[in-house]
């Protein structure tokens, strides 16, 4: 395939803004790139993609989110609401990941992965829980993420809040689906070893996981996103949480730290040590209150901190906007996290993240890389280059400027028509199984 009539932002390093330059696609990597006349002339057989003069540039990338929560979209919690994110927990989280099904799971994460499509969300790294729907889940999601045709690194949250035998069954569904992605090798699904957060997890369980884990696999666990992980493993332990997952093993160049809102000087200098990845939540910190991450600290010291969502839509261009500005309020200085800043973190960091986990190049144009692309119809009132492209997307793209999403050189969406999902069919069923789900929350509220 030969994308022409296009201006391509290719996000190497440094940057390059290219108009009227092509791309030329073979087994879904890019194979070519250059000014369309000579790529023309260079593939005449080539079947030609007419990009209508909008910006080409690589598919948006979401380090941490959760399919799960899909069908939490107005949904009533009984009582006051929370007053803090232990009983935002407890009242809402808990009782709903409990409550789903097997058919809830595959239409949460339908959902999910629509919306990532219509957003230009190419890549996504999920942490799903369901209690009483541990076995094959993973399996559930990986169909629905083929069917969709995006990229998705995949996980089970194994905690102790549900008992030993949940537990038990969730390191078993991490290991056996790490095993058949490992046997598989599909471009599309990678898989790493879940763990819900320190406040849930004992030693013996997370020896446990570290015995079982497969040799190289990594782990994705949800780390001092509020004050509440250092309390608890401080009263457990005696140490702090980055202390003790050290001790057991689980930090690394193939794990993923969600949150880190409160790590203290020590713990800073441990996971920068190690190599671990950490992703930033603003939208959801803000909404659950628990603080702001001090992530600007951290990419000094070296720490790869990349973006996700935690759930919110998989409009990133929304999180990259939370983040610009909330740092900037935060501190009452306009000169945090600007732009370039944001730019590291949502771009070259995930595209880093997302380019380690699946083996391959992903998250830039250039010869050899995955052709995960997004068309953006954006008309730019003042002139657009390599340098001021970050405010031009903090300030004028919008989500619905999206009109095309290709992910390993399939067509998903094509003139903001799904080509893979059937948006209606799945809202529409998500709508009949979200009721029954909001009822058997309501039966499970408050129990343990």
């Amino acid at each position: 395939m030969l994308i022409t009539n296009a201006t391509l932002v290719t996000w190497e390093k440094p940057n390059r803004v290219l108009p009227g330059w092509s791309i030329f696609i073979v087994d879904g990597k890019i194979a070519d790139l250059g000014p369309e006349p000579e790529l023309r002339n260079r593939y005449p057989d080539a079947e030609v993609l007419d990009a209508g003069g909008q910006l080409v540039l690589p598919g948006n990338i979401c380090a941490h989110t959760h399919f799960y929560g899909a069908f939490s979209r107005g949904m009533a919690i009984p009582g006051d609401a929370p007053a803090q994110f232990s009983e935002i927990l407890q009242k809402l989280w808990w009782p709903l990941d409990r409550s789903l099904t097997e058919e809830d799971i595959r239409y949460s994460a339908l959902l999910c992965l629509a919306d990532a499509i219509r957003h230009g969300t190419t890549t996504l790294f999920d942490h799903h829980a369901s209690p009483n729907a541990i076995v094959g889940s993973l399996d559930i999601i990986a169909e629905a993420v083929q069917q969709a045709g995006v990229r998705a690194c995949l996980c089970y949250e194994v905690t102790d809040r549900d008992g030993p035998e949940r537990m038990k069954a969730g390191v078993q569904e991490n290991v056996r689906f790490i095993e058949r992605t490992r046997r598989e090798n599909n471009p599309l699904l990678r898989a790493v070893f879940g763990l819900h957060a320190s406040l849930t997890l004992s030693d013996q369980t997370l020896d446990l996981c570290r015995q079982a884990a497969p040799k190289g696999t990594g782990f994705h666990i949800h780390l001092s996103e509020s004050e509440d992980d250092g309390r608890a493993v401080q009263e457990r332990a005696g140490v702090r949480p980055v202390v003790w997952l050290e001790r057991h093993g689980i930090l690394g160049p193939n794990s993923i730290a969600a949150h880190c809102v409160y790590l203290d000087e020590h713990e800073r200098e441990i996971l920068a040590a190690s190599g671990t990845w950490v992703t930033h939540q603003p939208r959801s910190n803000m909404n659950n209150a628990v603080g702001v991450a001090p992530v600007e600290d951290y990419l000094q010291r070296g720490i790869r901190v990349c973006l996700g969502n935690d759930g919110f839509s998989n409009a990133m261009w929304e999180e990259w906007k939370t983040a610009y500005l909330l740092h900037k309020i935060h501190h009452r200085d306009p000169r945090r996290m600007g732009g370039y800043t944001v730019v590291e973190i949502a771009v070259y960091n995930n595209a880093a993240q997302a380019s380690h986990f699946f083996g391959q190049e992903i998250g830039k144009i250039s010869p050899g890389a995955a052709a995960d692309l997004v068309f953006v119809d954006y008309a730019p009132p003042t002139p657009l280059n390599e340098g001021n492209l970050p405010w031009h997307i903090l300030f004028g793209f919008r989500e619905t400027m999206i009109t095309t999403t290709i992910v390993n050189g399939k067509l998903l969406m094509k003139n903001r028509t799904l080509l893979t999902l059937d948006e209606k069919e799945i809202a529409a069923k998500a709508h009949e199984l979200a009721g029954r789900t909001w009822k058997r929350y309501q039966e499970k509220f408050g129990k343990a």
